[in-house]
Formats: C-alpha cells, sequence, structure tokens
C-alpha cells in the first residue's frame, strides 16, 4: 500500500501488477499486462514489490531473476538487480524473493541464494547469510 493509500498486487498467472483503489474491483495496470515472457514490458512470476514515495513500482520477477524497477505511467520496466540469468554473479540473481528501497534510493533484496543491495550508483553487492552467522557477510 502507498501513501496514498492505494493497494499494489502482483497477479503470477497475467504477469502484471495492478493498482487499486478501495471498493475499486477492476484497479488500474501499472506494470506488466503483456503476458508472460522476458521482455521489459513483461514479467514471469512477479511476486514481491514495493512501491516508493513517487509511486515507483519495483518488482520481483522471480522467474527473469531479476528486479524491475516500473516508473509511474511507464510502458515498460527497467532491470535494476539480476537479469543475467540463475547464478551469484554480480549480475545474477537467484529467484529474487525479497526487495525494500529505503528514502535514499538504497536498493536491498534477497534472493534464494545470497543477499544484495544496490545504490543509486548501480554497485549490486552481494551477500551471503551462512549457518551459524548472526550477521551479513561479503562474499
Amino acid at each position: 500500500m502507498d501513501e496514498q493509500r492505494y493497494l499494489y498486487v502482483s497477479d503470477h498467472v497475467k504477469g502484471e501488477v495492478r493498482r487499486y483503489k478501495f471498493g475499486e474491483n477492476i484497479g488500474t495496470l501499472v506494470a506488466g499486462g503483456n503476458g508472460q515472457g522476458a521482455g521489459l514490458n513483461q514479467f514471469n512470476y512477479p511476486r514481491y514489490l514495493f512501491v516508493d514515495r513517487q509511486q515507483n513500482v519495483y518488482v520481483s520477477d522471480c522467474s527473469n531473476n531479476r528486479v524491475m524497477k516500473w516508473k509511474k505511467g511507464a510502458k515498460e520496466g527497467i532491470v535494476v538487480a539480476g537479469g543475467q540469468g540463475d547464478g551469484n554473479a554480480l549480475t545474477q540473481l537467484q529467484y529474487p524473493v525479497g526487495i525494500f528501497v529505503d528514502t535514499l534510493g538504497l536498493f536491498f533484496g534477497k534472493s534464494s541464494s545470497n543477499y544484495f543491495t544496490k545504490s543509486r550508483q548501480c554497485t549490486l553487492i552481494p551477500f551471503s547469510e551462512r549457518k551459524g552467522y548472526t550477521q551479513l557477510k561479503y562474499l
């Protein structure tokens, strides 16, 4: 839910994200909506969402191993993390599941194999969570 009290919902079957006002049944398409796929205007299992104060929508596009940012009113998204296949390299994610963007634009996320963060300068920093450790460690 954003500051204007709109509720955002991802639909992994249709490959889209919709925004709903209270009491609305249909909602407004804000991301995707072009079927499942790997194009910049598509998702393949959109799952987790984050909406910032400017109503930019960040979506974990799980089966495409990427996180997409959709600016308000955009017809296609921007890959902000991953998008280069499944893996642990700096340009790869493995099934991204959790995302958060702070007020300074610093991006945090969790994939099934690691944690990652991305600054405004687009530096991707992977972390590893290992058994027995209570803190995140740089790889």
